[in-house]
């Protein structure tokens, strides 16, 4: 097939899936979810697009979630996730594992009672369920912070720390469920504990140290280029994988770590860095589900339905609230609501979809009937789950009012996160000037400042003594969101986001 023909058909996905993304926002349902659905359409029961290479599928999978981690590592602050710290490694890891039991023991008796003439046996069913232990941090990234949700109890944080840092555990499960399976034999399973924790201890180890390494080699080197200094950030987040899988650590926590550390450190060019992974990070979600989206067969997926619709069901209101409840048992404080909306966000995605290939890639039995599974299962959960955090969180009282800030579209400027500042936009009417139209004639409260302002397609800093006219646009500069809302009220404007 000619490059061109490749392309072409690429860029058509490409914009399905974007337009796919803003109709998400707009009716609710989960970019990722739609992005699949782009893929499936174009895969061999719709267009007609053949994609079956399982190893390319895997490779790309792999860098998918290594920039995916990094980037959600760079996204969160340690300041925000230090009081949950205990809760979310609680659930990363005794909570996968846990999941994975109960899910694995129920799947067996599923499948048992409803697809007998597969024949699939007890370590096969908790493979299955390792690999759909972990919630998937790319969706929950994605649909926490599209939907701009505000959580009471310090939750977001958790939840996110918990997404980004829960996939190692499930990986190394799948790794050692694949051997177990493979080799059919009843292994030692000290040794197996004990490589666990090691290759936990490794990533999480080196993840801190070569992150560290990382932001004093950047603060240190002189690049003529501004522009490739991202590029090096990305260059150590692809170095930091690789070496701590060939140091026999996980790569999957030492990026994520690395990712936590470096974003919450001061380098140079941080704010150009931070956005570009964040483009990064959307572009390699959209490929991969895309991708997975390719990969799958529709109409295999009819067989399985009622087995898959009733693992799913049991994951989700059985296997994921006994886990959470469990692992959260000791933090009296945390409210019972609290709890179950923890429960609640346990969203499967492209990470179960890319370690269910692992099993395809090894050729074991039972491979393809569990990546069915496996995707039924995801789809389920993005339906169910992905679609109604923010109908869940109202009912239980947990969702807080967001914050009431313009979001900027004629001013192009950012600031880094370390300065402690908020930008806003305003337009000025008729009400606003018929005090006076002079900039000092607006008392803005004494800690915010009208730093430029648009009038038609020119951009001017203004005086005291600027004379404004209405539709005239201004960049405001405050310290805090409650100064925000004063300098709404001075203009006599309302906000609209």
């Amino acid at each position: 097939m000619q490059i061109e023909v490749v392309l072409l058909a690429l860029s058509a996905l490409f914009f399905l899936s974007v337009f796919a993304g803003k109709a998400s926002s707009k009716y609710g349902v989960p970019a990722l979810l739609l992005f699949l659905g782009v893929g499936m359409l174009a895969g061999s029961d719709g267009i007609g697009v053949q994609f079956d290479n399982i190893h390319t599928a895997q490779a790309v999978g792999t860098v998918a979630l290594c920039i995916i981690l990094f980037s959600g590592g760079m996204d969160t602050k340690l300041g925000e996730i230090k009081p949950v710290i205990v809760q979310g490694i609680l659930l990363s890891t005794f909570g996968v594992l846990v999941t994975a039991i109960l899910t694995g023991v129920l799947a067996w008796w599923v499948l048992g009672k409803t697809y007998e003439s597969a024949g699939v046996g007890l370590m096969t069913s908790l493979l299955l369920a390792a690999i759909m232990s972990s919630t998937d941090s790319a969706s929950v990234f994605s649909i926490l912070r599209s939907k701009g949700l505000n959580l009471k109890q310090n939750l977001r944080p958790m939840l996110e720390l918990e997404s980004g840092s829960n996939d190692p555990m499930a990986y190394l499960l799948v790794l050692t469920l694949v051997d177990i399976v493979s080799m059919g034999t009843v292994p030692n399973y000290w040794i197996i504990i004990g490589k666990l924790i090691m290759q936990l201890a490794i990533g999480a180890g080196l993840g801190f140290a070569l992150g560290k390494f990382a932001v004093f080699v950047i603060n240190r080197i002189k690049i003529g280029n501004d522009s490739l200094y991202p590029i090096l950030v990305l260059t150590f987040c692809i170095f930091i994988f690789s070496a701590t899988y060939f140091l026999q650590g996980n790569g999957y926590l030492a990026v994520y770590i690395a990712g936590l550390v470096i974003g919450n450190s001061k380098f140079v060019h941080k704010r150009s860095s931070i956005n570009f992974f964040d483009g990064l990070a959307w572009l390699f979600q959209l490929v991969m589900f895309l991708m997975l989206g390719l990969l799958v067969n529709p109409h295999e997926l009819l067989p399985i339905a009622l087995p898959a619709l009733i693992i799913s069901l049991l994951m989700i209101f059985i296997a994921r609230p006994l886990s959470v409840f469990l692992c959260l048992l000791p933090f009296r404080k945390m409210t019972l609501k609290a709890k179950t909306y923890v429960s609640w966000v346990g969203l499967r995605g492209a990470v179960p979809i890319i370690f269910a290939i692992i099993p395809l890639a090894e050729g074991l039995p039972h491979a393809r009937l569990i990546f069915n599974i496996v995707f039924f299962c995801t789809l389920v959960s993005l339906l169910v789950q992905g679609t109604s955090l923010p109908i869940v969180a109202r009912w239980l009282n947990l969702a807080e009012k967001s914050k009431n800030v313009s979001k900027l579209r004629d001013f192009d400027i950012d600031v880094s996160n370390d300065i402690k500042t908020v930008l806003a936009e305003v337009e000025l009417t008729a009400k606003t000037v018929e005090n006076g139209n002079r900039l000092m004639d607006i008392k803005l409260p004494e800690n915010s400042l009208a730093v430029m302002v648009k009038r038609e397609e020119k951009y001017f800093v203004p005086t005291g003594k600027t004379a404004l006219e209405e539709k005239d646009k201004l960049l405001i500069m405050t310290d805090d969101y409650e100064s925000l809302q004063e300098v709404y009220k001075k203009l006599g404007i309302e906000n609209k986001n």
